[in-house]
Parts: structure tokens; C-alpha cells; sequence
């Protein structure tokens, strides 16, 4: 805040820790300071008595009298130890550091408060450097039973900025400049959703006068960060909604009936069904449609893309279907053109390895809107490809494509043309409220009829003699097998050789002729990459042993076994979406994770949780809590996770409650006019200047 002061005029600081906090923390003024929250509190409210204490207590607080000081040995042998004696015992005290420090400062028979963790030397208990604080000075110390921890860094604690460092900083900023902290809510909206005045939620997230105080600040300031991140994304999307004119879908016509009644491959589940009205709704609106469409691998999302599509078709409007990969596009392309057969509907496929003689042909046949349904990669977006009227596009896998990617799309016609945006990957509800808030969002939460859950088994590198079994059994049943190896780009050399190992150790377990391996990975040509794929899917080959560009797309129903070696390097969502791979077709499926014994205890978790379940958005969210947001959505946007004092993974129910005040808002005062919200009005100016625009991200 502007008007505060800077954080160099702060009782403690000067110019040195200034610049440092400056730039590693944004502290710039008194305010940034305080509100530098602690992430955890040391509960000080209890006494314990020295003969209560054993090997397996944890941070203890006593009071007594430190006696029989005694420093021996010299230069780096140097200790100093002493007694701290109570009414029922007594227990050692050691320091390695700081020796004529505390050796001046302790003083025999005054009474002071002891913190610290109990160790074990040689038998004994002791305590290895203790807080020791006169008790006379501890009972000034009002409200101080919960004892703020603050992260610091190497630099930050080498000027003296140790937790303790902060704690001394921030009650001074406090004593000195709390009339700088501004109510930024008004009251009557406090009073509403019950939250206390933020000067003193401020005192009471650093110096809790209690434990109630302390979930009370918690609630309010949490509250508050998530409130305006969500007015944000409500307000983008108010004015998006408001400014943005879309094409009429009004009728739903031959197109669309005719495959219904006639090609349909399946009956629709009810999700599915509740998916197209959502979308049959949206374009009928006249506002542009921006819909996400969550479901799980194997969901059914594609089949109501083109139903939609055929919606678009009825309604004289050309549709585009844009893929992250070629060998997606292709995967799409094939199939929609089989589903499609006899219908008369032109579709076609443009990658970047779409020769320049088919784009002479496919350019013109687009223009004049004799290609309906055009399906492709990046290549979709360049200015030279022309539609005549694109009224629809579906966005598959939509995080690898950048909003300035994206919006290349919505000015290939007059109006923006609806956009429905499709994800495999399933998206845990805090951060979809968060990163894709402004879309509309759709899920896709059942399975069509006849799908059998996928088995999945954790083994280790001892089974393998078994696994190889198992994997000869299937192939006797006339099924496909998938073998993937990790390969994370750092370590690409040793990756590929971890590949080429097991592409030898299988053509050995496994000798053609009677068994057939292919093998695909990133360093191959394109076409040797499509040949060996081809392979695969015809059922020409037996075995597919694959780095994770298979994670995506492929489609072979007579796959059976996904086998993930060292499973204990990949991701829960990259797990879960190679898995995604087999269970395909009617037959029992199976995933074997292979790991080494030795497990993280994350990694553990991985495990445990891809054997107990294959419902994706349970599986997110267990990856939210392991990885945290920024990490699960990756490099890109983790930036844009970085919350003060909220938890994406944790603060589910607080999120949910501040969307809905924003929308109660968003509904009852679009503009923020009315007199009562001018508070919230400036507060909310000045956050969007200072934060990325949230509305935007998706």
C-alpha cells in the first residue's frame, strides 16, 4: 500500500535488511511486513515439570533456575554446559555457539522460562541450545502462549532475520504503524460473513491472544485473498459474458438427428446427455460460449464434441477440433471420419507435416466452406488458414496451449466463435474454480456402459520373472501389452538408455518371431514414429515399449496391460493418464507399476493410491495435497499460485465460501457503485493492479 512506510523506517530493519528483504521477499514497506505471515506457531500456553520430560517428548516449555555454568575445552572442542533445576529435578543444558554470549547474559538464581526439544547424550537427557527468556520479561509478553514461526533464508538469518529476527521486527511494526493497516472490507459485509476487523486479525495471525483469536484471524484473512482473487475471475467473466457477442445455434437439425438415430456406436450416459443440453444451451444464448469439459480418460468427451460440432454444422458454421500433438490429431481425425461415414460431412486433418501440395487443395476447399470439420495442431492457428464461417471449436487437452495461442482462434470469423475446451486431466474443484474460473465448467462424471475398471498392481523389480509371466498369458489371449519408461528431459541420456535397456531385456524375455516389439520414442523421425504406431494399433506387434509420448491419444482397444517401469519417478496424474491408455474395449484391463523397494514416502502414497482407486478427480486431489498447487500445474503458472496465507490444497471450504460472496456481489452490484461498497471498490482497484489477472490465465 502506497501509503505506508518504507520497510527501511521500521524500528529493527535499516538500510541493509531492507534491500535484502526487498528482493528476496517484495518487503517493501510496513504493511508488506506485517502481512509476512508466520506458517506455524509453537504453543506456548503449557508448562511441563522438568521430571515429565523423556526421550520422546517434543518442544517442552519449564520454568526454573540455571545453575553450575561451566565452559570447557578450547577453539572447536569448546562447550559450555549448565544445570536447570526445578522443584522435582534437573536436566543438563549444552551450547557449542554463542558461548561468551550466554555466559555474560544467564545469571545464577533468576528465574527463567525454558523452550526447546529434549535430546539423548550417552543416556542422558539434555537440552542442546535452549531458548531461555527471564520469566519477568515472558509475563509482559500479553498473548504470546502460541509463538509465531516465520520461514527465513541463509542471507536473511546471516543480518539477523532468523524467525526470532521477524517475530522482533513485526512487533515493532505493530507497536509503531498499525494505524497503516486499512479496513479494506465494509461493515456491513464483515458482519455478513462473520469476519473480524482486519487490524485485528493482523495482531492475531502474528501474536494470537488465543486459539479461537487465531482461527478467527486465519478465517478472515484467508477469506479475503481468496474473495478478491475470485471477484476477479467472476468480473472478468461478467464483463466477457456482457461484451461478448456469439453466434445463434437456434436450430438443431438433420445433421445432428440423422447420427443420433443412426450412428450413434453406443447410448449416451447421462452425463454425457446433461453435457450437450449445457452446450445446446449456451450457443442458442446469443453470448459466446466458454465451456470447459472435465472427464476422466475413456469418459466419452469426444462423442459430444461432435455432437455439438454437428450442432455448429446445422447451423450453416464451420468447426475446427485443435490437438497438442500430431499423433493426437491423427487419432481424432480417424476416428470422428469413421464415425462420420456416409453422413457426406468433409473432414480433414492439417498437421505441420501436411505436405504444401495437400494445403494448395485443403486452403480453397476451407475457404469456401466445402470443409466442415477441420482437424489439426498448432497449424490451425496460422494466419493463412481461412475459414468461411467458423462457429465452433473444441480445444482438446487445453493446457498445452497458451491463451495468445488460443485467442488466434476467436479472430478467424466476425464474432468469436464458441469455444468448448476439453481436458483428460482431471482438475481438483478449488483449482478449477481458481485457474479456469471464468469458464463454464462441465464434468463428465460416469463411464459408458460395458467399461470394466482398470485392476491395478504395485510390484517391484523382484517380480519381474512373474510380471513376465503374467504378460506372456495375455499376449497367449490374443492381447497388446504397453511397456513405458520414464523420461524426464534433464536426464534425457541416461533415460534413453534406461529405454534401450529394457527394449533389449524384453526382445530377449520375449524372441520374435513368436512375439513382436515395437518401440516409440521422441528422438525417432515422425514417420518411423507413425509406422511403429500403426504397427501397434493394427496388432501386428505384441508389445509396445514407449517413453510417455504415448501418455496422450492413443487409442488400441485390444491393448489390455499398461506396464509403468519405475513408477516411482512419474507424477499421479501422469500415472493415472498412462493408465488411461489400456481398458479400452470389453476385456478385463490391468496396470502394473513396477518401483524399487525403496519408496519416498510421497512416492508410497502414489502407489497406494493409483492400487485403491481409478476415479481421476479423487486421484487429483491427493496429488494437490502431495505436490501443491503451483507443482501441478506447472512451471508456467506457478507464479500465479503464490497465496499469502490461503492453501489451494487445504482451504477448499473457504474458497467455496468467498466464490459465492463474489457472485452475490457480482449479481447485486456489477459495477461496485453503491455507496457501501466504495471501500471494497478501491480495495479491489489497487488488487488488480497489483496481481496477474486470474481471469485471464485460463
Amino acid at each position: 500500500m502506497s501509503e505506508s512506510t518504507p520497510i527501511e523506517y521500521v524500528k529493527g530493519i535499516g538500510p541493509q535488511r531492507a534491500e535484502r528483504l526487498k528482493k528476496e521477499l517484495g518487503i517493501f514497506t510496513a504493511v508488506d511486513l506485517l502481512e509476512y505471515y508466520p506458517f506455524r506457531y509453537e504453543d506456548r500456553s503449557k508448562f511441563y515439570k522438568v521430571s515429565e520430560i523423556n526421550r520422546d517428548s517434543e518442544k517442552v516449555q519449564l520454568i526454573g533456575e540455571v545453575h553450575n555454568l561451566k565452559v570447557t575445552g578450547s577453539a572447536r572442542q569448546k562447550r559450555m554446559t549448565a544445570v536447570f533445576r526445578d522443584d522435582t529435578s534437573a536436566i543438563s543444558l549444552v551450547w557449542f555457539k554463542g558461548i561468551d554470549y550466554f555466559k555474560k547474559s544467564i545469571q545464577p538464581g533468576v528465574k527463567y522460562v525454558l523452550f526447546g526439544k529434549p535430546s539423548v547424550f550417552k543416556g542422558t537427557l539434555n537440552f542442546v541450545h535452549p531458548e531461555l527468556e527471564p520469566l519477568s520479561e515472558a509475563k509482559l509478553k500479553k498473548g504470546s502462549q502460541f509463538k509465531p514461526v516465520y520461514n527465513s533464508g541463509e542471507y536473511l538469518s546471516k543480518l539477523g532475520l532468523n524467525s526470532k529476527g521477524f517475530e522482533k521486527a513485526i512487533r515493532n511494526a505493530l507497536i509503531e504503524k498499525h494505524h497503516e493497516i486499512k479496513e479494506t472490507l465494509p461493515d456491513y459485509f464483515r458482519e455478513k460473513y462473520s469476519l473480524i476487523p482486519r487490524k485485528l486479525a493482523i495482531k492475531n495471525i502474528h501474536f494470537p491472544e488465543s486459539f479461537d483469536m487465531l482461527q478467527k484471524a486465519r478465517f478472515r484473512l484467508k477469506f479475503e485473498e481468496l474473495f478478491f482473487i475470485q471477484l476477479q475471475i467472476l468480473n472478468s467473466k461478467h464483463t466477457k459474458k456482457e461484451a461478448s457477442q456469439g453466434f445463434v445455434f437456434n436450430k438443431v437439425g438433420e445433421h445432428f438427428n440423422f447420427f443420433y438415430k443412426n450412428k450413434l456406436p453406443f447410448e449416451l450416459t447421462g452425463a454425457q446427455k446433461r453435457v450437450v443440453k449445457e452446450v445446446r444451451k449456451d450457443t442458442a444464448s446469443g453470448k459466446q460460449m466458454n465451456r470447459l469439459l472435465q472427464g476422466d480418460v475413456g469418459s466419452g468427451k469426444t462423442m459430444v464434441a461432435l455432437l455439438c460440432m454437428l450442432i455448429a454444422l446445422d447451423n450453416d458454421f464451420q468447426c475446427a477440433l485443435i490437438a497438442p500433438t500430431e499423433i493426437l490429431a491423427t487419432q481424432h481425425f480417424e476416428t470422428l471420419s469413421e464415425q462420420l461415414e456416409g453422413t457426406g460431412i468433409e473432414i480433414d486433418l492439417l498437421t505441420g507435416s501436411v505436405k504444401a501440395s495437400k494445403r494448395k487443395v485443403l486452403h480453397p476447399r476451407l475457404e469456401s466452406g466445402e470443409i466442415k470439420i477441420l482437424i489439426g495442431t498448432h497449424a490451425l492457428l496460422e494466419d493463412k488458414v481461412k475459414f468461411k464461417n467458423l462457429g465452433f471449436v473444441v480445444i482438446d487437452e487445453q493446457h498445452r496451449f497458451g491463451v495468445a495461442q488460443r485467442s488466434k482462434m476467436w479472430r478467424k470469423n466476425v464474432h468469436p466463435p464458441h469455444v468448448l475446451v476439453m481436458s483428460a486431466t482431471p482438475i481438483p474443484r478449488t483449482l478449477a474454480m481458481t485457474l479456469y474460473g471464468d469458464l463454464d465448467v462441465s464434468v463428465i462424471d460416469e463411464l459408458p456402459p460395458g467399461r470394466k475398471p482398470i485392476e491395478t498392481l504395485h510390484k517391484y523389480d523382484k517380480d519381474r520373472l512373474s510380471v513376465q509371466g503374467f504378460m506372456k498369458r495375455e499376449i497367449e489371449k490374443g492381447r497388446q501389452i504397453y511397456v513405458v519408461y520414464p523420461l524426464i528431459e534433464e536426464s534425457e541420456k541416461m533415460d534413453y538408455k534406461d529405454l534401450m535397456d529394457g527394449y533389449a531385456s524384453i526382445t530377449r524375455d520375449f524372441p520374435p518371431p513368436q512375439y513382436r516389439t515395437s518401440i516409440v520414442h521422441g528422438k525417432m523421425k515422425p514417420e518411423d514414429k507413425d509406422y511403429e504406431m500403426q504397427q501397434f494399433a493394427s496388432g501386428k506387434t505384441h508389445i509396445m515399449v514407449a517413453t510417455t509420448v504415448i501418455e496422450v491419444g492413443v487409442n488400441v482397444p485390444n491393448a489390455s496391460v499398461m506396464i509403468i517401469e519405475s513408477a516411482e519417478r512419474f507424477g499421479l496424474s501422469q500415472l493415472h493418464q498412462l493408465r488411461g491408455r489400456v481398458g479400452r474395449g470389453a476385456e478385463q484391463s490391468y496396470c502394473i507399476l513396477i518401483t524399487g523397494f525403496k519408496l519416498s514416502a510421497d512416492g508410497r502414497t502414489r502407489m497406494e493410491t493409483m492400487v485403491r482407486t481409478n476415479d481421476g478427480f479423487e486421484i487429483a486431489e491427493v496429488d494437490l495435497n502431495l505436490r501443491g498447487p503451483g507443482d501441478l500445474m506447472g512451471t508456467q503458472q506457478s507464479g500465479l499460485l503464490d497465496l499469502k496465507i490461503a492453501d489451494l490444497a487445504r482451504d477448499n471450504k473457504i474458497l467455496q465460501h468467498a466464490r459465492s460472496a463474489a457472485q452475490a456481489l457480482i449479481q447485486a452490484d456489477p459495477q461496485l457503485s453503491h455507496p457501501l461498497n466504495q471501500t471494497l471498490k478501491a480495495t479491489f482497484l489497487r488488487f488488480q493492479k497489483q496481481r496477474p489477472d486470474w481471469g485471464k490465465i485460463s
